[in-house]
């Protein structure tokens, strides 16, 4: 590791943060991670992960649990709203030095699970149910206060507190703040039919799809455009999604529309927003990685993952780098492209959909981004 990085901390236990901290301990550093969350379980229904974000899994040691728990498949059909097929998409060939498949879904808590078992494994030291109150930035290093009144000191803290990130807003006060994008998305775990073998989608006034994520279930999303990002109250979700979801005349959408009723359709609803925040994502030995720094919305299918992949490569230029400060500089010079390419393209997918732009126009960008994503990290 870079000369004097011998303990981090990790604030944040999301997919970013998990990913930061076993990535470290993998490298041989001493990681302390707190999560606000005492019970360290997110909530949501499922999350479709593409190709380079399965690689992203596998390097992490994580993917036989993935494939274990979730589901892997190949390409992704694409159907009219009235249910007519319109084409099968391919995946992109395998982006691995070992074959992967193009794709695959799992259910948000289970993802967690295996990302936190993994970080217990390597060693990292989890404190739950408390965050920090403030970081002193001193000559070598940070001291921290927690909220639970212990203190301590670290030679990096790495900030993956989210896309509302309390350390951007304190240490990093001309960053930008996350952008509403007018458009929402529902999710709900169903029943999965036998013949769903792969992610479907049908093409409307707006989109929605489904992704298999077990031997048993699927999780359906659904984009909703909105001039205003209003909360919508929990008991009246499943009936407003219903609603949605039955504009649609394909038969297999109809049906359905009937299940999203039942309490185990665990129906989820979320106004969506992106953020980029320029250059530089450090300041001193703050660090921040995932959605604090890069915020996606869920057009490519690649927020999790360009977080994960952050937190990877971050270790990875720290470890073959002479001093902390050259680390997190190459750091951000290698991901800055890639996640900028991930948020404009999956902000201009949004844009086409909203206006019923030229399906072409989406289509290409869809490809020329996968395309772009298969290339090595």
């Amino acid at each position: 590791m870079a000369a004097g990085l011998n303990k981090v901390l990790v604030i944040g236990g999301g997919f970013s943060g998990m990913s930061a901290a076993i990535s470290f301990r993998k490298a041989g550093v001493e990681v302390d991670l707190v999560e606000i969350d005492e019970k360290w379980r997110p909530e949501g229904a499922g999350i479709s992960i593409n190709g380079p974000s399965l690689r992203a899994l596998d390097e992490l040691g994580v993917y036989e649990q993935f494939e274990e728990h979730g589901y892997v498949s190949e390409n992704f059909d694409v159907f009219a709203a009235t249910g007519e097929f319109v084409v099968q998409l391919p995946t992109r060939p395998p982006v691995h030095e070992r074959e992967l498949p193009g794709g695959g879904g799992i259910l948000r808590p289970a993802l967690a699970k295996i990302l936190a078992d993994k970080c217990l494994e390597v060693g990292t030291n989890v404190r739950l149910g408390l965050s920090y109150s403030e970081i002193t930035q001193t000559g070598n290093g940070a001291r921290v206060q927690f909220t639970d009144g212990t203190e301590a000191e670290y030679d990096l803290v790495v900030a993956a507190d989210g896309v509302h990130s309390s350390v951007r807003k304190t240490y990093f006060p001309d960053a930008p703040q996350p952008k509403p994008i007018h458009q929402s998305v529902w999710r709900a775990v169903l029943p999965r039919p036998a013949d769903v073998v792969r992610p479907r989608m049908w093409m409307g006034r707006t989109k929605v799809g489904v992704n298999p994520i077990s031997e048993t279930h699927m999780y359906m999303f659904l984009t909703e455009d909105r001039a205003i990002d209003d909360r919508v109250e929990p008991e009246k979700q499943a009936e407003v999604l219903a609603a949605l979801v039955r504009e649609f005349p394909a038969p297999m959408l109809q049906e359905l529309a009937n299940e999203l009723d039942k309490p185990d359709a665990n129906v989820d609803y979320r106004p969506l927003a992106n953020l980029l925040v320029p250059l530089p994502w450090h300041t001193g030995r703050i660090v921040m990685i995932g959605d604090a720094a890069h915020a996606t919305t869920p057009h490519l299918a690649s927020g999790a993952g360009i977080g994960i992949e952050s937190a990877m490569v971050l270790a990875e230029e720290l470890d073959k780098s002479a001093d902390i400060e050259t680390g997190l500089k190459a750091f951000e010079a290698r991901r800055w492209e890639r996640c900028r390419m991930v948020i404009e393209n999956s902000a201009a997918l949004c844009e086409i959909e909203k206006s019923g732009g030229s399906r072409d126009e989406h289509a290409s960008i869809m490809r020329e981004s996968m395309a772009t994503l298969a290339q090595p990290i």
